[in-house]
């Protein structure tokens, strides 16, 4: 059944935390996108002080029982990684639902991850890293991001020290990448945050960091692991495939990290569109309000690696896609919403897989 005959107008938040290592704590955040608080909102939550007021939490409105399970929020993937202690919770909702459920989550992250002491291989700036909003049925990238500018200014009005940097289509009028913003940032170094001014909120307190809060096409993470522990073969390889070379895959970007011993090519692929159809085998297409999007095809990206590695006498190990594809994304989340499944990740292998 599709979400157009639901009624639906469905959006996805994959929302990148810095934790992996406390697997109770990464499921205590994915749960808490879906309570709903029947009407009572907490001002703001206490991170640091002792509560003398009920704080807006996971924990304290299941003990109190301030909270109901959320029919219309469904959690469809946590995907963790120890090495990068990082975590990827896909969150799927109709998008008047999503801010609130995304919001929730994140105040339980920011209880529970101190980026005072976080540490990991992966590059991160928050204790709640990223927050992009994708359009899946029915609603577009401007609304999207509209969505997501509403989820930063309640986010820092709720999160004391929290403050966020804006992407895509929620930095308006610039909209400028990701990839552009990280890298105003200092991305891969920055932990000192004296000299930064957010786009909302106040200077960043250590213990949250800064948080990107922004809306695109969908993006998926596919990963590939080469059989070698040459990192600077794995930057040649991921330099070679980034969209931003002439001759790169366009829409991908790519990083190299150690990884369980090995190396890792982790690639961002990026849906994009085109005035002209695209007659490709390498891309596939898909289409949201007449709106036509492509992306490379997760198959043909592992076998660009694969030949790129073996003409360094590499070998590739395997490829993990981290979530789904923006089609497996739809189905599950209309599937999931339908059936009323909230803990979507804990079913989803024996129903789709």
């Amino acid at each position: 059944m599709s979400s157009s005959r639901l009624g639906l107008r469905l959006a996805a938040c994959l929302l990148n935390i810095s934790e992996a290592r406390r697997k109770n704590v990464v499921e205590k955040i994915a749960k808490a996108a879906l309570f709903e608080e029947n009407g009572i909102l907490v001002p703001r939550c206490s991170l640091f002080f002792p509560c003398s007021e009920k704080i807006n939490c996971y924990a304290a409105r299941t003990i109190l029982g301030l909270g109901k399970e959320h029919s219309e929020v469904t959690v469809l993937n946590i995907f963790s990684d120890y090495d990068y202690n990082r975590s990827v919770i896909t969150i799927a909702a109709p998008v008047e639902n999503l801010v609130n459920s995304v919001l929730a989550a994140c105040m339980e992250a920011f209880q529970v991850i101190d980026m005072e002491v976080q540490e990991g291989i992966h590059p991160c700036l928050g204790a709640v890293d990223l927050i992009p909003i994708y359009p899946l049925s029915g609603v577009g990238v401007k609304e999207c991001g509209m969505v997501a500018r509403s989820l930063a200014e309640k986010l820092t009005a709720h999160v004391p020290g929290c403050s966020v940097f804006l992407f895509g289509e929620a930095d308006h009028p610039e909209k400028r990448s990701l990839v552009q913003r990280r890298k105003q940032l200092g991305w891969f170094s920055r932990r000192e945050f004296s000299s930064l001014k957010p786009d909302i909120g106040i200077m960043p307190e250590k213990r949250c960091g800064l948080t990107g809060i922004g809306a695109s096409p969908y993006v998926m993470n596919c990963n590939v692991t080469i059989d070698s522990q040459d990192l600077a073969a794995g930057k040649k390889i991921a330099s070679i495939i980034r969209g931003s070379n002439v001759d790169g895959l366009r829409g991908v970007q790519a990083m190299a990290f150690p990884h369980d011993g090995k190396i890792e090519i982790a690639c961002n692929v990026e849906s994009f569109e085109d005035q002209k159809p695209i007659e490709n085998s390498k891309y596939i297409t898909y289409c949201i309000l007449g709106h036509q999007y492509y992306y490379i095809s997760p198959q043909f990206l592992e076998a660009q690696i694969r030949k790129l590695a073996h003409d360094q006498g590499i070998g590739i190990i395997g490829t993990a896609l981290v979530g789904f594809t923006p089609q497996e994304c739809k189905d599950c989340a209309e599937y999931a919403l339908k059936e009323k499944i909230g803990e979507f990740w804990k079913k989803r292998e024996g129903i789709f897989m």
